[in-house]
């Protein structure tokens, strides 16, 4: 039986969908036994609750010192940003004490990080001769800032080559670096039809069909665009999903269909990748997890209002690609729709280009290296990987 341990951080969703899907990916080879875990969840209540109040005030309150934090604390020499990180670990270890001995009693034949802070107490564990098992690293952002290097790592799963070549430039070994995607859930692997998506949540097929997911915007910002976008010319659906923000429910409530663009207002649901296929243009926030999903499937994006940080960070790699168009302005969201949605041409080149980023196969990829390496001497092939 091989174990694999996979150890998150619960700041934002997309730590732990990165590892349910790795999950399921590494479940689907025989023999192979599973356990993922919440740092948090073995951390001292000191800890959790100064890290999680400290991202949440900056990131929602002052979300420019937020900025000013996270860019500043980006290093571009390799050697710099693993001793920052050293440092990091050494402050944290008296508080991760349960999470240590979790470690060491998992007898795990491997450890996946995916976010930085159980990776960085497992450097210290390397360091000390304490860690007879490989840990590796996935990132979960589309661009990967410093804090997500430590020594002792044995391999990186990276967004896309862009990503490869900075992290290459600042000095990481090519041979540790491997351009994977981020994993996303299974389901988005299997092949679905706009029209027969369409067809099971009863939507037209003659007009577009724009989905907004607005829970984690502004409401006051997402009622500005919802209401500018009703009243398009131009026939068409707009689903907005609110998830479980119930302020955004109660703000959208007296909106009604506009002469043309029909509305469709969701909140919690289980059927966003379906959603995502069947509409030919999303409006998002940029979080890692949620732009890699839609670009996997091939769906042109229009990102508003990233968070400061990793999220303005994962929008200008989106934009740069091609894949999709980052505003800041709310009250340029309509427009730009319309824009896109009468430009076939662009959009097209727009469907094309954002698998390049979005992989949909990612976890799948992950699961096979790993394995690979586990059951070849000596760590196996370290050859890179390169998306295709």
């Amino acid at each position: 039986m091989t174990r694999i341990l996979i150890l998150y951080a619960s700041l934002g969703s997309g730590h732990i969908s990165a590892a349910k899907a790795l999950r399921e990916a590494f479940t689907r080879h025989p023999g192979v036994e599973v356990q993922i875990e919440d740092a948090f969840d073995h951390a001292s209540p000191l800890l959790r609750e100064t890290i999680t109040t400290i991202y949440e005030r900056l990131s929602e309150r002052v979300p420019h010192l937020y900025r000013f934090i996270y860019e500043g604390s980006d290093v571009e020499d390799l050697e710099e940003s693993m001793s920052d990180n050293l440092l990091f670990a050494k402050i944290e270890r008296p508080f991760l004490k349960d999470l240590e001995r979790l470690v060491k009693d998992s007898h795990s034949d491997a450890i996946i990080c995916v976010q930085q802070i159980p990776s960085r107490l497992l450097q210290l564990l390397d360091r000390a001769g304490e860690l007879p098992q490989p840990h590796y690293v996935v990132v979960t952002d589309v661009m990967a800032h410093s804090t997500w290097l430590n020594a002792g790592v044995k391999g990186y799963f990276l967004p896309s080559d862009l990503t490869a070549e900075v992290l290459i430039q600042r000095g990481v070994d090519p041979s540790l670096i491997h351009v994977t995607g981020i994993p996303v859930k299974l389901e988005i692997t299997q092949p679905k039809s706009q029209k027969e998506m369409r067809l099971r949540h009863n939507l037209p097929l003659d007009v577009p069909v724009v989905t907004l997911f607005g829970g984690g915007l502004q409401t006051k910002r997402v009622r500005l665009m919802v209401s500018k976008l009703l009243e398009s010319p131009s026939s068409g659906v707009l689903v907005v999903v609110s998830g479980r923000n119930e302020a955004l429910q109660e703000k959208l409530e007296d909106l009604t269909d506009g002469a043309q663009m029909k509305l469709r207002k969701l909140g919690m649901i289980d059927y966003v990748d379906d959603l995502v296929v069947a509409s030919d243009l999303v409006i998002t926030k940029a979080g890692g997890l949620i732009t890699s999903e839609v670009l996997a499937r091939g769906t042109p994006m229009v990102i508003i209002d990233p968070f400061p940080g990793q999220e303005e960070w994962n929008a200008d790699v989106v934009s740069a690609m091609g894949a999709g168009i980052q505003l800041r302005l709310p009250s340029m969201v309509p427009p730009a729709v319309l824009h896109l949605l009468n430009q076939p041409d662009q959009l097209a080149f727009m469907r094309q280009q954002a698998p390049k980023i979005g992989q949909p196969h990612a976890a799948l990829k992950i699961a096979d290296i790993i394995l690979n390496q586990l059951r070849t001497p000596k760590g196996g092939d370290r050859t890179s990987v390169k998306t295709t």
